[in-house]
Order: C-alpha cells, then sequence, then structure tokens
C-alpha cells in the first residue's frame, strides 16, 4: 500500500497549469487555487476540477453550481499565493486582481492566459475531494504568452519567456 506521503511526493513531480477557481452567488464571491484540473471532452465542452471537501469555500461552489477556471500566467504568483492561504479573505483575494464576469456570473481574471466559464453538472465525492463535472459555456483568452506551472513544489514559467 502507498503511504499518502510518498504520493504527494510522486505528485510534486508531475507539473501542472496553476489556475485560481472562483463562483459566486447569494453568499458571495469564493476562490480557491488548484492544479488539479483537466480536460474530459470537447463534445461537450467539459472540464474537471477537483477540490477538498474541508476547504471552507466548499460549499459555497457545491450550493452555487458554477464556477470559472482562471488558468494563470507568470505574474500572477502573489494571487495564487493569496487563494491558497486561509490568511487572506474572499473579499481581500478578489481585490489583488482586475476581475469581469460572464454567463455564469463567476469572476473571470481579465488577465488569466484562460479563463472558462462553466456550470457544474455532476458532483462525485471522491476520497477526501469532490470532482466536479463542468460544462463550458464560455471561453476568454487573453494575449498572456506565459503560463504559470507548478513543479517540485516551487513555480515556474512556460511559454514565450524571450522579449525582443
Amino acid at each position: 500500500m502507498i503511504e499518502a506521503t510518498d504520493f504527494r511526493n510522486a505528485m510534486s513531480l508531475l507539473t501542472t497549469a496553476v489556475n485560481v477557481i472562483t463562483t459566486l452567488g447569494e453568499t458571495g464571491m469564493h476562490g480557491f487555487t488548484a492544479s488539479a484540473v483537466c480536460s474530459v471532452t470537447d463534445t461537450p465542452p467539459m472540464l474537471l476540477v477537483c477540490m477538498n471537501q474541508s476547504s471552507r469555500s466548499h460549499a459555497h461552489f457545491v450550493e452555487n453550481k458554477v464556477l470559472a477556471v482562471n488558468v494563470l500566467s507568470t505574474q500572477h504568483e502573489q494571487l495564487s499565493n493569496a487563494f491558497a492561504s486561509s490568511k487572506f479573505s474572499s473579499e481581500d483575494r478578489f481585490k489583488l486582481g482586475d476581475w469581469s464576469t460572464m454567463e455564469t456570473g463567476s469572476p473571470i481574471l481579465k488577465d488569466a492566459l484562460v479563463s472558462f466559464d462553466c456550470e457544474i453538472q455532476d458532483i462525485q465525492q471522491v476520497g477526501t475531494h469532490s470532482v466536479f463535472m463542468c460544462r463550458v459555456l464560455k471561453v476568454q483568452q487573453s494575449d498572456q504568452e506565459e503560463s504559470l506551472v507548478y513543479f517540485n513544489r516551487a513555480y515556474h514559467q512556460v511559454g514565450q519567456l524571450e522579449h525582443v
């Protein structure tokens, strides 16, 4: 049997995009930093997002049934840290970026590499996490060329790094 620590250590070597997942509903704006996001199918366009059930904003995502996946670019490291930290209130987190909305009303980071505006169609409970199956309603791309990724417990940059 694989120990949880050994599994986490191995998974730290899987390079992943850094995302801020957001929602908006009657209880306000909420968000968290996630690396466990991936495409499921393009017909219909679907993503999955994994979220720890013990997260303080978990119930808001379940209740709202909508979310946005904001894929961060290299200048968003501070934003990623704020959305990952329990030291920041939801209100303070959202002060760090320039936000808009699309179809669902979930906060869209205007200068994200790309944002996906989604409806949560199904939620599966798997161990400590919820897996949100999300139908993508709208996509917004920016002109950013570098992606913020997480590898071996540190941020890195991927993309057009040379500027002429």
